[in-house]
């Protein structure tokens, strides 16, 4: 079952009738390797540079990967986040979690639902924001990573090919943020 999930949460494995005590042992025989509470991984998992985003996922799965997260993730700009940025519904109580570091973003409606991709990480299904809705959220958030990481993402998101001004252009309109980001598409692009 783990090396099937990629990341075996206690939840799932109770859900299998599998009791919390084997994961224990099974951790102890150096079957399973414990990432955090609740989380464990085949001990032969080849664990990618990106694994904190499927442990993220895991441990938050109604959230999905954005902004410096989600643009690392698709290898835009220069960008290297210490922590993962998720975006969840803001009605919805902030988890508290200690391992990985993360960073919360509150949203809903279009901003909430618009552009979400699903990749596999280790194994794993993870929530991902595409880079042109990547583009608009970091406009939208300009206050939390700067304007400059947000005008380079537009900038390298364009310049890649990951993203047109027109899927950008429609994104900004159905968030709202269209007026902030115009001058900055019609500059680049």
């Amino acid at each position: 079952m783990a090396e099937r999930l990629g990341v075996l949460r206690l939840r799932d494995a109770r859900a299998e009738g599998i009791h919390p005590e084997v994961l224990r042992r099974l951790a102890r025989q150096g079957q399973l390797v414990k990432i955090a509470r609740g989380i464990y991984a085949p001990a032969s998992a080849d664990l990618s540079t990106h694994h904190d985003l499927a442990l993220a996922s895991a441990r938050v799965p109604h959230g999905t990967i954005c902004m410096l997260s989600a643009l690392s993730y698709h290898e835009i700009g220069t960008q290297l986040p210490h922590e993962v940025w998720m975006m969840i519904d803001r009605r919805s109580r902030k988890p508290r979690i200690d391992r990985p570091a993360m960073r919360f973003v509150l949203a809903s409606g279009p901003a909430l639902a618009l552009g979400i991709e699903q990749v596999e990480i280790n194994g794993a299904t993870v929530r991902i924001f595409n880079p042109a809705k990547t583009v608009v959220d970091c406009f939208r958030y300009r206050r939390h990573i700067g304007l400059e990481a947000a005008i380079e993402a537009m900038r390298e998101t364009l310049r890649q090919r990951r993203g047109t001004p027109s899927q950008i252009d429609e994104y900004a309109r159905q968030c709202r943020v269209a007026s902030v980001i115009r001058p900055y598409l019609e500059a680049i692009a």
